[in-house]
């Protein structure tokens, strides 16, 4: 029964309490952790050219397993996201000023990954149905300059793939996939991240795979996959010895993972298709019972797709209901939900773009010789994306609770409770 009395205007609340947390370490993880801890093999690695060079025991089982789970030739663990993304920048052969285009609505390592090597950031727009690049603003920001298409697979559902691939199939880019959000996504049969010329996911506390920190670059590419692994250790001692002569950007790194987060990553990769299943279930049953809620546009997945819901995405028309983002979301709040997302991020906007300071004070990458135009970053370029961030967009962070059955029966109540009250909002 929804009690009538919005709690924002004195009435009970619908949540009293806080939902489990989402928690997938299991007694398998302890002792796999345990395992490492008392073998004295805490890493392996060495940085020069060796048989080390590639890791320990435990890196290569979960890169094997890995590249067994997601069909891929090559899978490369790193100690962070954000420094896989570096490495694929750098493994495609990015030159100073080369541009790379990428989506605003991401993680802000999608794009300082791009200015780690300077090189420039130039913002595509998104689709408003599955937040995703849209391939229509892709194109239109292809210039002489365009060295390769960042794809993010936002929110745990694929970017359109098929247009993106032709796009820099017609002129000659490579594609990297952002599919942190997205592990074991499908896309026309495929997984996400497993499309493009490099893909990858991450490993941090609250993904879908949990290993603390850490990420997996796959490739089906020997030559960029063995790049990846040079900028991951400290690829300008290991060159001259290995034998490798193509020296572009091999400009070494520690990003290596180490062996108790391997071990952890072999025993959640063994739960991962039980883990999206029960991200997928508590989707469902929220989206059948906010179905009818006027005003409220629940996530879509697209035709040949899965949704594997890092977070569940929603837009309003407030212009419909008569009441503001804020009101709304306020009223959520009072009922006791949590883990709302008030839009996302545009991190064009973010000063560092605005003001075009990074390495120094002086403007640099943007103001250096090597950049062929001047690349804009002011409000506007992205307007599906600001609209969405300053006006529409609703998350709800499905990934940091357990959703059993009760969790997503109150949280639908609550969803109810506001609507069937909106007027009183007004």
């Amino acid at each position: 029964m929804i009690e009538e009395k919005l709690a924002l205007f004195g009435g009970p609340k619908t949540i009293g309490r806080t939902f489990k947390k989402y928690n997938p370490i299991g007694p398998e993880e302890v002792a796999a952790a345990k395992e490492v801890v008392e073998s004295g093999v805490l890493s392996q690695y060495l940085g020069v050219w060796h048989a080390d060079f590639y890791g320990g025991p435990k890196v290569q089982e979960f890169e094997r397993a890995s590249e067994s789970y997601f069909n891929v030739k090559h899978a490369i663990t790193v100690n962070s996201w954000t420094s896989g993304l570096v490495a694929a920048i750098g493994a495609i052969g990015i030159e100073p000023g080369d541009e790379v285009i990428v989506s605003p609505w991401t993680m802000s390592a999608s794009a300082t990954a791009i200015l780690h090597w300077n090189a420039i950031p130039v913002f595509a727009d998104i689709e408003s149905r599955t937040f995703c690049l849209d391939p229509d603003s892709v194109r239109a920001n292809i210039t002489p300059y365009t060295k390769a298409i960042m794809a993010v697979d936002i929110f745990g559902h694929s970017a359109n793939m098929e247009a993106i691939c032709e796009i820099a199939q017609e002129f000659g880019l490579k594609v990297i996939s952002d599919s942190a959000q997205s592990p074991s996504a499908k896309y026309h049969g495929r997984y996400a991240g497993t499309i493009a010329d490099i893909g990858g996911f991450s490993l941090n506390y609250h993904k879908h795979i949990h290993t603390g920190e850490g990420g997996i670059l796959v490739t089906d590419d020997d030559v960029l996959a063995e790049k990846l692994r040079l900028i991951r250790n400290h690829a300008e001692v290991v060159v001259g010895p290995k034998g490798h002569t193509d020296l572009v950007n091999m400009i070494g790194h520690n990003f290596r993972l180490g062996e108790i987060e391997c071990a952890i990553g072999i025993e959640q990769l063994k739960k991962l298709d039980r883990l999206v299943a029960s991200r997928q279930k508590a989707a469902e049953r929220i989206t059948e019972g906010l179905r009818a809620l006027e005003g409220l546009t629940l996530p879509i997945v697209e035709e040949e797709c899965t949704h594997v819901y890092y977070v569940y995405p929603m837009t309003l028309n407030c212009d419909q209901l008569g009441v503001s983002r804020e009101r709304i979301v306020e009223a959520l709040i009072a009922e006791g939900v949590e883990g709302l997302l008030i839009g996302y991020q545009n991190i064009h906007l973010l000063p560092m773009y605005q003001n075009k300071i990074a390495y120094g004070s002086k403007g640099f990458p943007w103001s250096a010789g090597f950049c062929q135009r001047e690349v804009v970053y002011t409000k506007g370029i992205c307007p599906v994306a600001e609209q969405l961030h300053d006006e529409s967009y609703i998350g709800y962070a499905i990934c940091v609770a357990e959703m059993e059955e009760s969790e997503v029966e109150l949280l639908v109540q609550a969803f109810r409770k506001v609507w069937k009250n909106m007027g009183e909002l007004q």
